[in-house]
């Protein structure tokens, strides 16, 4: 595994994981919001092994990645990024995108002409989302400003918003997404990630939708059947954005696909991958 940090937008460092052979096809994995590059872990692995040349990157204000010195975690900020990031590499990749990964590859090649990858996934994430589940999400990164005090108490706050994942005997994986200050535990990103001026709700999603219209790349959906943003409607809105688009369901799994069913989710990613580098 090498560690390197790009320079994204504006020179802000972004910490990125690299595995695999020199000349294997790049992909490279984006994350979702809160989360950081180490919850690709058996996501990469699966992708290396199979011969392809894998950067998770740590998203601004996110794990080793710099925080941003104006606080600037917009959509457009996050754009630049994978845009300068996409300059740096030798070769069109894959995108792999979860949440707001995923929203962060769709608006960038929404906008690319030429395209700047050769595929896109979509890990739960659509133009359109369910508003409630959003809301819980959003809640749940908000809750625990103070801290924890042990790991156990991450391990509680986790559960008790995602109960049916079974906890790990392990606690110190949990590490990964955490920063240590003073004795107390933090989530490992920016606070004021939080308190970024968003797009209004509906001028995002036109956004979105825009750039899912564009996009002329092969794209895969992977929905957790059990996502609490991703329901029916938001993907039939999708397939009619995007009627070329394929589209998994992985039963068991909410929105955190990758970590709920990661067997399932890998082996929906290998298989699209296998048929696009087929062509």
């Amino acid at each position: 595994m090498e560690h390197r940090r790009f320079e994204g937008h504006r020179g802000l460092a972004l910490a990125a994981d690299i595995a695999g052979p020199a000349q294997g096809r790049p992909v490279v994995l984006l994350h979702g919001g809160g989360q950081t590059r180490g919850s690709w872990k058996n996501g990469l692995k699966a992708l290396v092994e199979r011969g392809y040349r894998v950067f998770s990157i740590d998203a601004r204000g996110h794990g080793e990645s710099g925080w941003d010195p104006d606080q600037d975690y917009s959509l457009d900020a996050q754009v630049a990024d994978l845009t300068a990031l996409l300059a740096q590499l030798p070769d069109s990749p894959a995108l792999v995108g979860a949440s707001m990964g995923g929203v962060t590859a769709l608006a960038t090649l929404g906008q690319a002409h030429p395209p700047a990858a050769r595929a896109l996934v979509l890990v739960d994430v659509t133009p359109k989302v369910d508003p409630v589940g959003a809301q819980r999400i959003a809640d749940f990164m908000r809750a625990n400003p103070e801290g924890f005090a042990t790991l156990q108490e991450v391990s509680d706050a986790v559960a008790a918003y995602n109960p049916h994942r079974p906890r790990p005997k392990d606690l110190s994986g949990l590490r990964r997404n955490l920063r240590e200050v003073d004795g107390r535990f933090y989530w490992h990103w920016d606070p004021a990630f939080l308190g970024v001026r968003r797009l209004e709700p509906e001028a995002y999603r036109e956004r979105l939708e825009d750039a899912a219209r564009a996009i002329a790349v092969p794209t895969l959906l992977v929905r957790g059947a059990r996502s609490e943003i991703v329901g029916d409607a938001e993907v039939a809105h999708f397939r009619a954005l995007m009627p070329r688009a394929r589209y998994v369901d992985v039963a068991g799994a909410g929105h955190m696909v990758a970590g709920d069913r990661n067997d399932a989710f890998n082996a929906a990613i290998l298989n699209f991958l296998a048929d696009v580098d087929a062509t």
